[in-house]
């Protein structure tokens, strides 16, 4: 099965359902118009389709090589389909053109990333981390560093690293023990070891830009006492071109279970020369701007992964016969019929779809309102934008990975046995998926930023306008037949969300336990209430354009997709609300050693 990027349900979201061309009078979008960007989008099919694709059994395969001198060999064909990467202006479309970008919105770079991270997920783990680097520089550099970096991290001509973890610390990042020692030319010596990191070495790029995180000496212990530095593989020249080899090695790959295109690497900074970048003790706050444009990144990993996962399922139950239908034979002169004519087969089909569909609708509409957090004039709109970025992320990211996995093992068992194998591209899909509710803050973590910050934040500012946009949605369609099936299970699913929500109110703060053993629960309640609402808005968008004469069998099939979900999916809501109801007591009541 080869992969085909979904270009007309990017349409559907970007045209139909997201409206892209009403925003053309912002100078952001004044190159997007929907001519454009469906030229965009077929092109980009093209290039992820015909070069990524065939690479991803290929890396999957070989991996990444360790070399002796430090250097690491990224599987065939990597290099050829980088530089064609780069010679096609890809890299370019959400950077500033002030930097050689082309200034698009990032709605529209994430269809792109999407089909990428489908194609090849290992592979373009490489440019997105360049790209979250970039935007980490963008935020907190210098106009030095600025002018220095980001041209050369526009073009993806070097990569970008973050170096977070070591060996001691993942998660809590107040335990970092690498260090930096000011010297006196403003630079600093940077010493430590940092694991896992992503594209820290390989042969893809001609410098490699490591964002590392480290205490100066003297600092504050904790988080107040972590700064953000500059340290390139090969020190820029006076020209701006790399230079001397700086004293960073990687001392080793990891053996992993998927992603194994990607070389995530151990790195060691031996006295590595650093530039700071932004204030002292203040790297911390930095490095969340390329974290949080990471843990969307992640997110959409799990959306790419269920695409192709499900992708290869549906073809397969639609080629492979096995059995025959419970009311009667479907293909009376074959052997058997195709198992898609079978209840459960196709009960897993159109989970999937609709999480499918009904998540890349929820991270294309966040995205929409990041690039109007910046680029509106109207103050509110601005701020509504940032909300609801700041509030829906640790959604899209575990939510997303979470229920992309889901779609990934039942992409398995439609292929039954021959899915276990690989002969089938099932368990690459299976085993790369994986990661993704781990790294970028494992999934519980992020329930926790959700329940702990997102939700009081500015006194709840964000969750109370969403909670008023469903409901001016819902009271806008009251009576409206058509929209019921949709409108009404959304308000159901938006009275128990609200109701969560107070739980937590009542209870997280008398006993902080209850919200940690709500948080898992809640945030997938939060998740299934929000596809809800994009569900709805499809349907609405939808029968308005049968009502106008289309004929795309796109628009049927979305009523019945979002049908289905709200029928089929949508009701797990009332279990995740009686869960965390339950609060802490049980969770907590066994002794530690009883386990």
């Amino acid at each position: 099965m080869t992969y085909q990027p979904p270009v007309r349900d990017h349409l559907f979201v970007l045209k139909d359902l997201l409206k892209l061309d009403r925003y053309a009078n912002l100078p952001a979008f004044a190159d997007a118009s929907m001519d454009t960007v469906e030229q965009i989008l077929d092109e980009a099919a093209k290039f992820t389709a015909e070069v990524l694709a065939p690479l991803n059994p290929v890396g999957d395969k070989q991996g990444c090589t360790w070399n002796p001198d430090f250097t690491v060999t990224t599987p065939k064909g990597f290099k050829d389909a980088y530089k064609a990467l780069v010679e096609g202006g890809w890299p370019g479309l959400g950077s500033e053109p002030a930097y050689g970008g082309q200034g698009l919105p990032h709605v529209v770079n994430l269809a792109f990333s999407e089909m990428s991270s489908s194609a090849n997920m290992a592979f373009s783990m490489y440019p997105g981390l360049t790209h979250g680097a970039y935007s980490a520089i963008l935020a907190g550099g210098s106009d030095e560093q600025k002018n220095l970096y980001l041209p050369k991290l526009a073009s993806f001509e070097w990569g970008g690293t973050m170096n977070l973890t070591e060996p001691h610390c993942g998660t809590d990042l107040g335990l970092l023990r690498t260090k930096a020692v000011p010297q006196a030319d403003g630079t600093y010596r940077i010493s430590g070891q940092k694991i896992w990191i992503s594209g820290g070495e390989q042969d893809l790029t001609e410098n490699i830009v490591h964002l590392v995180l480290a205490r100066i000496e003297g600092a504050p212990a904790g988080t107040r006492g972590i700064s953000l530095f500059i340290v390139p593989k090969f020190i820029p020249d006076a020209d701006g071109k790399p230079g001397l080899r700086n004293s960073v090695k990687c001392l080793g790959l990891e053996e992993k279970m998927g992603i194994h295109g990607n070389a995530t690497c151990v790195i060691s900074h031996e006295e590595a020369t650093g530039w700071l970048i932004g204030e002292e003790n203040r790297g911390l706050a930095l490095m969340f701007v390329m974290m949080n444009e990471a843990r969307l990144g992640v997110g959409l990993q799990g959306l790419a992964q269920a695409e192709a996962a499900y992708q290869a399922a549906a073809q397969f139950a639609r080629e492979r016969l096995q059995g025959r239908s419970l009311t009667g034979p479907k293909n009376p002169d074959g052997p058997a019929d195709p198992i898609i004519v079978h209840p459960d087969v196709r009960r897993m089909l159109l989970d999937s779809r609709a999480i499918i569909e009904g998540g890349r609708a929820f991270l294309f509409w966040t995205a929409l309102h990041g690039d109007l957090a910046q680029a509106s004039p109207d103050e509110a709109v601005r701020q509504k934008g940032h909300d609801y970025m700041a509030l829906m992320t640790p959604v899209l990211k575990a939510f997303l990975t979470d229920r992309g996995f889901r779609v990934c093992s039942d992409a398995m068992q439609v292929h039954g046995g021959s899915g276990f194998t690989e002969h089938f591209p099932a368990s690459q899909y299976l085993r790369d998926v994986r990661i993704a509710l781990i790294y970028e803050g494992a999934n519980g973590v992020q329930a926790l930023d959700l329940v702990g910050r997102k939700l009081a934040a500015d006194g709840g500012r964000a969750v109370m306008t969403f909670f008023a946009e469903i409901d001016a949605f819902v009271e806008a369609h009251a009576g409206d037949d058509k929209l019921a099936p949709y409108a009404g299970p959304l308000a159901t699913a938006k009275a128990q969300l609200q109701e969560a929500t107070m739980w937590l109110m009542q209870n997280g703060l008398a006993n902080p336990d209850n919200a940690g053993a709500a948080s898992t629960d809640y945030l997938h309640l939060f998740g299934l209430t929000a596809l809800a609402y994009m569900w709805a808005l499809t349907a609405e968008t939808a029968q308005a354009a049968i009502a106008g004469g289309a004929s795309d069998p796109i628009y049927a099939e979305k009523l019945t997709v979002g049908r289905y979900y709200m029928e089929r999916v949508l009701p797990d809501t009332a279990a995740h609300l009686a869960k965390l109801k339950t609060g802490a007591e049980l969770l907590m009541a066994l002794p530690a050693e009883a386990f």
